[in-house]
Formats: structure tokens, sequence, C-alpha cells
């Protein structure tokens, strides 16, 4: 991979001068990065990016071309460049595994190691999160709404760029595509590659027939003819009939199936599907695409399309949503000795919570179902016997649990540098993610209002967060204040499994 660690805003920079100038190079923070909603106005979001996280950590160097363009600027002082020279990433990162479904304020990733480090990886590990994440959401969503049915990702031309559209088409198989029409994404990580034809064979050709016949010939193991170049029912299916009698069947072959792209896809598949039944062509395929997404997918079905494959490229790799995930400092201090921050507003939703965290999930033993998630701060053990999960904005509101098993969702990723993390095969990523998302009960699955799943705060971490906004509002520095987490034992002497 080819060195970005340049890819951060300037503000990083300009911020990690001024560390150095004070003498606090040497400070130690923790940031998370999370999110406020999910996106697609869903119930979920599928976590992804942890490849390129590695990635992006094990290449994190500035090198000698980037110090002379920094110096250029006249911004940074030589001493200041020296100590950019020779910087390592020497912090630890947790967390969430690619694949598992994360919701609203709770840490994915968390960042902890000296400050100006940590403020350097931020903008690549933003926009890493950000994009693979969108991508894998989008692709779980239209998957989850087409059930059984295949579905292919057929976005690399509509992605931005050709870097986003090879990791699109890996979130996409990750988070439930069966293929991808990107051959350099298949290469890359092993993924299965489906495609058909476009429109330009036809346009080229003397007429339909010819230009289906050159194909078949071609590719006569792989005949999935794109029909609606002119007319879909009175000349593309027949021109396809016509060639698999002509040419296919007399020669061994099977004709593999259609592809509609345009109109009415539900009047147009079922009509399609009726004239290849009744040609006697019953095995045939009919694949359905043009700006499919998980609501017009659900149409689809409800009007009694016929469809064997969909492919989806637009709403998978160029999603015009976004996810939003923000970085911010939880706490500070040296070595171990952190004192928590905190970010407040007159917006509820952007006060952050504040503290070294981790974050627990709960699973019902008898159904196997993700009954909510708690954050906590990291010297909390969570009991196994009965947990009271309290809303953090309405403490009237609780849900009691018992017969539950509770499992900490980060991972360790770096350790002082080092990478610690047995990092799965995409097919691995992608198998886990299909499991982990049966554990979501159906109603937070739902496209439209779905329920909202429970995300709460220990009580430890809700009175730390309530009376560090008291102490702000009335006055009080909260620099001063000695709210020191308790010490913890060290992760990597934690069991770490992948």
């Amino acid at each position: 991979m080819k060195n970005s660690t340049l890819m951060t805003d300037l503000y990083e920079l300009t911020m990690g001068q001024s560390y150095f100038d004070a003498g606090e190079k040497d400070k130690t923070a923790c940031f998370d990065i999370f999110f406020r909603s999910n996106p697609f106005n869903g119930g979920y979001t599928i976590m992804g990016g942890i490849d390129e996280v590695i990635e992006q950590i094990k290449n994190f160097k500035i090198t000698d071309e980037n110090i002379e363009f920094l110096r250029g600027l006249g911004l940074f002082s030589e001493e200041f460049l020296q100590y950019l020279r020779n910087i390592k990433f020497t912090g630890t990162i947790t967390a969430v595994p690619t694949g598992t479904p994360v919701f609203p304020h709770e840490p994915v990733l968390t960042i902890r190691g000296p400050i100006i480090e940590a403020q350097l990886v931020e903008t690549a590990l933003l926009a890493i999160f950000n994009d693979c994440s969108l991508v894998a959401t989008a692709a779980k969503r239209i998957k989850d709404a087409a059930g059984d049915i295949p579905v292919s990702e057929f976005g690399a031309r509509r992605a931005r760029g050709i870097d986003a559209a090879v990791e699109a088409s890996k979130y996409g198989y990750i988070g439930g595509c069966g293929s991808t029409s990107n051959v350099l994404a298949g290469m890359k990580y092993n993924i299965p590659i489906s495609g058909t034809m476009a429109h330009s064979l036809v346009c080229d050709s003397e007429n339909e027939y010819e230009a289906f016949l050159k194909y078949a010939k071609s590719n006569p193991n792989n005949c999935i003819f794109l029909v609606d170049t002119y007319d879909t029912l009175r000349s593309g299916i027949p021109n396809a009939i016509r060639v698999a009698r002509d040419y296919l069947i007399p020669n061994g072959y099977k004709f593999k199936g259609i592809r509609i792209d345009s109109g009415d896809l539900a009047y147009l598949s079922k009509e399609a599907r009726r004239m290849l039944d009744e040609a006697g062509f019953t095995d045939t395929k009919i694949c359905l695409s043009n700006g499919l997404n998980e609501t017009t997918i659900k149409s689809l079905l409800q009007q009694g399309a016929c469809i064997d494959l969909l492919g989806v490229g637009d709403n998978i790799a160029a999603s015009k949503e976004r996810i939003g995930g923000v970085y911010k400092l939880a706490a500070a201090g040296y070595g171990d000795d952190l004192t928590p921050r905190i970010k407040i507003s007159n917006d509820e939703v952007k006060t952050i919570n504040p503290g070294y965290k981790r974050v627990y999930r709960f699973f019902d033993k008898k159904t196997g179902y993700a009954l909510g998630d708690v954050i906590a701060l990291a010297y909390e053990e969570i009991p196994t016997d009965g947990y009271t999960l309290v809303s953090p904005t309405e403490d009237w509101k609780y849900t009691y649990l018992e017969d539950y098993e509770v499992r900490e969702l980060h991972k360790p990723i770096f350790v002082n540098g080092q990478l610690v993390y047995n990092n799965p095969t995409v097919k691995e990523q992608k198998d886990y993610c299909d499991e982990q998302f049966k554990t979501l009960y159906p109603e937070i699955k739902r496209i439209e209002n779905p329920h909202e799943y429970y995300v709460d705060l220990s009580e430890d971490l809700l009175n730390l967060k309530k009376n560090m906004i008291k102490e702000i509002r009335n006055g009080i520095n909260v620099s001063n204040a000695k709210r020191k987490v308790r010490r913890i034992e060290p992760i990597n002497r934690r069991t770490q499994n992948s």
C-alpha cells in the first residue's frame, strides 16, 4: 500500500506543533470514533474498514519528500519537522471487527497513544470507517430485502475513483453480495465475478439478433442477454430465444439468462417469465437491474416480479447517504493516569461520553438475539447474573436483563504500535457478517420505522458524564478535577480473539 500518512487535515499538524511546543508530545490521548445516527434512516450500521485501518497504520511514516513539502508551507519549525521525520505509530487501537452490526454513540474504534500520533491518524481513519461501513451497510440492507435472491454488485463505474471502486466491491461482498462485476476486486480479494453485456454491443451490430448471436458464439457458457436495448417484449426476448434455438441448444449449451435494465421491471419480468416458459426455457434466469435499492426491491417482490438475480450498482458503490463518523477526545494524561475529557453542546446528541471505555453486547441465551449494548468505563466488570440497561437520556426507561451471555465487542488491533490482530480473509469477514446479522431482531432490520436498538451507559459512566456536565455548567475548571480512571489490565495481557 502506498504511504498516505499526509492524508490528514492541516489542523492535525498545526495542533501537533502546538502540543510539541508546549512540551506535551509524550502526553497520552484516548480518542473514540463513533457516529450519531444510522444511515438510510435504518436500525443498524455494518462495521467496515479494519483491513484498511491496519494498512494505514502499518505504513504510517513521514518521508523526506513529505518533510520538504511541509517545510515549503512555512508553517512549521525545524524542530517539529525533525520530530515528524522520526515519528512512528506507537499507540494502541481496539476496534469492533468488520461485519459486526454497530449502533449510534458507541465507540467503534478507540485510539490510545501519544497525542500527536493519535491526532495525525484521525482523518484517514475517519475516511476509512465512513466509506467502508456505508458500503457494507447499503449492501446488507439490499441483500436483506432480496432474501434468497442473489445480488451482484455492479457499481464500479459509479464509485468515487478506482481505489474506491475496488473497496466498494469488497465491502459490498462482505455486506451480502454474492459476486461483483469488478474484475480487479475479484482478483485482489478472491470475490466471485459475474457479468452480462452492455447495450453498446447491440447498438454496434447490424441488428439485435446478430448481436446476440455474436455474443453467444464468443461466450457460449455465459449467455445472459441484455434484452431492453430496443423493445424488451417485442424484440429483445424473441431474439434471445431465437439465438438459443438456432445456436446454443444445437451446440450443447444452455440458455443461461436475460437481463432487463429499464422500464416497468415488475411487469416486464412477469411477461418475460411467461414468454421463456412458453418457449420451453423454464430454467433460464431473469436478472433485473437499473438503480435498484432496498425499497424498490421490496416493492418488486410485493408486485410478484419474477427475479432470479439482482444487479445493483449506484446504491451500493455510490450511495448519497452518509454515516458521519466523528473522532473525539475522551481522555488524556500520562501513561495509565488518564483524566476523562468531555465535549458538551446545546445539542444533546453532540455531547460525548467521556473516559476510556469498553463496549459490551448482551445476547439472549435461548434465542441468540442481541438484547442491547452497554458502554462502560474500562475498569468496570459486567456481571453475568443480571443487568439493568438504563437509557442515557431518559433514565425512567430501563430494561432488566437475565439469562444472557455478554461479550466485549472491541478486539485489540495494535498494541504499543505492534499489529496483534489475526486478520480474517474477506470470505471469513463475509461469513462473520452474515452470522452476526442473524443476531438482530427482525424489528431492528425493518426498512421503514425500525425499532431502536438499546445502547446504554453503565451507571458509573452515566454518573461521570452527568457530574462533568454539571461542573462545567457551574463554571468549574474540569482540568483541575481529580477524576482519574482506575488503572486497568494492559490490553496486551488480555485474551485476543480474531
